[in-house]
């Protein structure tokens, strides 16, 4: 299989600093969602084209990821490894299903490509937040079966 980025760089990554408490464990306190407890969801998704995680590729990162808890939105932002990477809306997908998944349904959810860092990132992002699309693509059983790959080490 060829890849669209055969040598991609390989970041060193960092060690989870969020230690678990009691009250992590217990559901009748609240505890505010934050940029590093969303960091820690998605930073083990593996890539669609190799078999390194996105904190690896540096795809995603910590700081770019903006929450605010009490309104309930998120968004994350994400740089694929090259700008005309075809495999980003997939990893974007795979960002807001995990999330879907794991964050209270209060949330509103914003996954998008950082400014300047693909070719086409302006369809990507608008592909990416239209729930029609997301819901259509997640129907496709080739492409859900390929979100699941890459998600598998996230759960």
């Amino acid at each position: 299989m060829n890849k669209i980025n055969a040598t991609p760089l390989v970041y060193k990554v960092s060690h989870s600093e969020h230690q678990l408490k009691p009250s992590d464990f217990d559901d009748s306190v609240s505890d505010p969602i934050d940029s590093e407890e969303i960091f820690e969801r998605i930073r083990n998704i593996t890539d669609p084209e190799h078999p390194l995680t996105l904190e690896q590729l540096n795809v995603t990162q910590k700081s770019h990821i903006y929450v605010d808890d009490a309104n309930g939105t998120a968004v994350v932002e994400f740089t694929p490894t090259i700008p005309h990477c075809s495999m980003a809306t997939l990893i974007g997908l795979c960002i807001r299903v995990c999330l879907l998944r794991s964050l209270p349904h209060r949330f509103k959810l914003d996954v998008r490509i950082r400014e300047g860092t693909h070719n086409s990132e302006e369809a990507i992002n608008k592909q990416l937040n239209d729930k029609e699309r997301v819901a259509a693509a997640l129907e496709n059983n080739n492409l859900l079966e390929v979100v699941e790959q890459c998600l598998s080490t996230v759960y």
